[in-house]
């Protein structure tokens, strides 16, 4: 997909590595000037070389006092990736509280605290925005020692929505992206049994997971001018999963 950010700048969070680090490759190939938020500062430095220009910040976005501090004066933003995440497999008789927490703090916390600081910035600014939230398709399904994790993106539907709701009068528009399995290092370890893969893997109509590709291209579209009138909504990329 080939789209033009020239003159915009875009923040996209869980930067570092899998969906987030291509998304800002993409961008920054396309024009825009990023800001690139990892917790993890080796890859950011990694990043940096492969897209000079960028703005490297390392922040843990589960920490809200230092994303405070961190982001709190991070300047004009046109686009947002919310795409930072933990994905910690517990059964759900054995969720602990911390993994409770920390998934929680990451996945769902963090979008409303970025979310305010950027979209705020736009409203004060007068300019219309986008927001894109890296969402999953276990928002809507079921996945074995995922109870946790699919909450955090079931509730960010529902954020989802009242975001582009509440947001949509500033000409600020929320969506998200609902990727089934993707094969970063995160996907790697949900699917790390071979037959368990295989067997979801055939559950899909498509007979695929999705590749990084896929999502970041639905994420462009989302942010560009080529979805103006799309607001609340989210983009399944899973390969037929729902539909079966």
């Amino acid at each position: 997909m080939q789209l033009n950010f020239s003159g915009l700048r875009a923040l996209v969070t869980g930067a570092g590595k899998g969906i987030g680090r291509d998304t800002v490759k993409a961008l920054h190939a396309s024009g825009a000037q990023v800001v690139a938020v990892s917790r993890t500062n080796s890859d950011l430095v990694s990043l940096g070389k492969e897209c000079p220009g960028i703005e490297p910040v390392c922040v843990d976005l589960g920490d809200w006092e230092a994303t405070a501090r961190a982001l709190g004066g991070v300047g004009p933003v046109d686009l947002l990736v919310n795409n930072a995440a933990v994905a910690v497999l517990q059964p759900f008789l054995e969720v602990t509280k911390e993994a409770f927490d920390r998934s929680f703090n990451v996945n769902l916390r963090a979008v409303f605290q970025v979310s305010q600081i950027v979209a705020r910035g736009m409203i004060a600014r007068g300019v219309p925005g986008s927001i894109v939230n890296v969402s999953s398709m276990v928002a809507h399904v079921t996945f074995p020692s995922l109870s946790t994790y699919s909450s955090t993106k079931g509730a960010m539907t529902m954020l989802t929505k009242t975001m582009a709701l509440e947001l949509g009068p500033h000409k600020i528009r929320v969506n998200s992206v609902n990727p089934t399995v993707v094969l970063t290092a995160m996907g790697q370890n949900v699917c790390e049994d071979p037959e368990l893969a295989r067997r979801l893997k055939e559950r899909h109509p498509l007979k695929k997971f999705a590749e990084v590709e896929d999502v970041v291209n639905s994420i462009l579209f989302l942010l560009s001018d080529c979805s103006t009138s799309t607001s609340g909504s989210g983009i399944l990329v899973d390969a037929g999963y729902l539909a079966s």
